[in-house]
């Protein structure tokens, strides 16, 4: 008799860049077990991530903003119902480890910094700073039903997806185009707007149209820069694409400048070349780009203050914010001369 194959919950109800992550391990469990059922759990806004993804049964979407608990203990009753061989926490949260320990799964794995991880039936360290990228730390928790070698996080971007952006990739004089994504929610992660400015208005950039990217409320923060722009050709679409849309534009970018933030993964998960800036905080943490043609862009001045944080702050703790004053436009235009 041929023993069933098992089913797979993952939970990473986080930020976006988490999730884009997180699906290294759909394509992983997918390679292994390519009969399985593989469902996802993740939090209201970032569903639009997992559309149509090939190797998922099930997307399942908690509303933390309306009615929290209620919707908790909605989730965790269907993820009990569903009767899981394996659920798969990335999360390091509470509420998450409610509905692990609440799952009735035959197998719970998580990470040891989740406050309920004593419950789980293997619990794994997440260490920072050890060399490791997130996809790898990632990995260790399923290294016991594959191996140790994580697989690429990976995004579908659908037909229609492609077919939205494609009038911005035949725009004329836009076949050769770069995607710049200039926001982040961590001031001390966010690249100056003054900083852009001179980058986007020097020679070898002007040669490009330029796509400036984000969401809804980075549209502000973009349209000051098209404004300010001495560039003929920056179009501001932030707020204008999805999640998914955006990927579709980035994949086929001559470059995508970005800061150590989401649309970094983005790209990461469509192999789309990309430069990333470091301003605060550091490749070493684990969130470095991972497409086969990529940059790192970051201060060359020794600061003892950096990095000052795994997330970034609000303003500068030290008032200078030289992590990112320091970082000049050429060091960008190292990645455009590559491309003229």
């Amino acid at each position: 008799m041929v023993a069933p194959s098992p089913s797979f919950l993952i939970i990473q109800t986080a930020f976006i860049g988490d999730v884009v992550l997180a699906t290294a391990l759909v394509e992983k469990l997918h390679q292994q077990f390519p009969a399985s059922a593989i469902d996802f759990l993740l939090r209201k806004g970032n569903d639009d991530l997992l559309k149509g993804h090939p190797f998922l049964r099930k997307v399942i979407v908690w509303d933390k903003k309306k009615r929290k608990l209620r919707n908790l203990f909605k989730i965790m009753r269907q993820v009990r119902a569903s009767r899981y061989d394996y659920v798969i926490n990335i999360h390091r949260f509470t509420s998450s480890g409610l509905i692990t320990f609440f799952s009735a799964a035959k197998t719970t794995i998580g990470f040891d910094k989740n406050p309920l991880s004593f419950f789980f039936t293997r619990r794994f360290k997440h260490l920072i700073g050890n060399g490791l990228h997130e996809v790898e730390r990632n990995q260790s928790l399923i290294e016991e039903l594959t191996d140790r070698r994580p697989s690429q996080p990976r995004l579908y971007p659908s037909k229609a997806d492609q077919d939205q952006v494609a009038a911005y990739q035949s725009h004329p004089g836009a076949t050769r185009y770069i995607c710049v994504a200039p926001t982040s929610v961590w001031f001390t992660k966010q690249y100056p707007k003054e900083k852009w400015l001179e980058f986007i208005d020097q020679p070898e950039t002007r040669l490009f149209h330029v796509y400036l990217l984000g969401a809804p409320q980075d549209h502000a923060s973009c349209e000051l820069i098209r404004q300010q722009s001495k560039h003929p050709a920056v179009i501001n679409l932030a707020g204008k694409l999805s999640l998914l849309e955006s990927a579709a534009l980035m994949q086929k970018a001559l470059m995508n400048f970005v800061n150590d933030s989401a649309p970094l993964h983005l790209a990461s998960a469509v192999n789309a070349r990309v430069t990333a800036v470091f301003c605060s905080t550091v490749p070493a943490f684990g969130f470095g780009p991972l497409s086969d043609k990529s940059f790192v862009v970051e201060t060359t001045e020794k600061l003892s203050c950096r990095p000052c944080g795994l997330h970034g702050f609000r303003a500068c703790p030290q008032g200078h914010f030289k992590c990112a004053l320091s970082i000049s436009k050429e060091q960008l235009a190292v990645a455009i001369k590559g491309l003229i």
